[in-house]
């Protein structure tokens, strides 16, 4: 088993008009134990920038700290927030520098960039970006959520519709891995709102 699906992870990102969503599940588990239901993979950077954390559970908390830490320090030097493709290559940087020993994690970056401009991105442990217009997977349930968002996304979504996609898709991809799954926590982000929901799944 790779150390990557140890602990088990879903993290989906989407894109929809002036608008972005990103989800997880909320599983915990060592192999197949389930040690935890409530699970965070989708942390704050700010407002408009969030990111989901796939991996190893104790790698995913320390980079979130670490990135806490870069961006605070970024925000007192120049007096503002960072842009998403800013984060992202700061992300990626950091990856790298600890590329003979890395972080067991493989981040997706969602933010809302200039004229609330939605931008994604996913990579892999070392930081080697994968940019997409329209969906960003990672975590042991990717290859199932590959199929579900290709047949269910549509360019220019609203953030309902875009709400209803990306929690069906991920409802439908974690039932077809045994690793991930215990329902789903999700975000859409808007230029004037956050919502957070919380969506119940099969509870095995």
């Amino acid at each position: 088993m790779s150390i990557f699906e140890y602990n088990g992870s879903a993290v989906v990102a989407m894109v929809g008009k002036n608008c972005f969503a990103i989800a997880s599940d909320r599983r915990l588990g060592v192999q197949l134990q389930t040690i935890g239901t409530d699970f965070q993979r989708v942390f704050k950077i700010h407002d408009k920038l969030y990111i989901g954390l796939s991996g190893l559970a104790t790698d995913a908390q320390t980079l979130y700290q670490r990135l806490v830490f870069r961006h605070k320090l970024y925000q007192l030097r120049e007096e503002r927030d960072m842009k998403p493709e800013t984060f992202a290559s700061l992300v990626s940087a950091l990856l790298y520098e600890k590329r003979f020993g890395p972080y067991f994690c493989q981040p997706v970056i969602a933010g809302l960039g200039e004229n609330d401009e939605p931008f994604i991105c996913t990579m892999d442990c070392i930081g080697a970006k994968e940019l997409a217009k329209d969906f960003v997977v990672s975590g042991t349930a990717s290859e199932s959520l590959y199929g579900a968002c290709e047949s269910m996304y549509k360019p220019d979504m609203g953030p309902e519709e875009l709400f209803e996609t990306i929690s069906q898709a991920l409802r439908a991809s974690v039932d077809r891995d045994c690793l991930s799954g215990w329902g789903g926590y999700v975000l859409v982000v808007t230029p004037t709102e956050v919502r957070e929901s919380v969506i119940k799944g099969r509870m095995d």
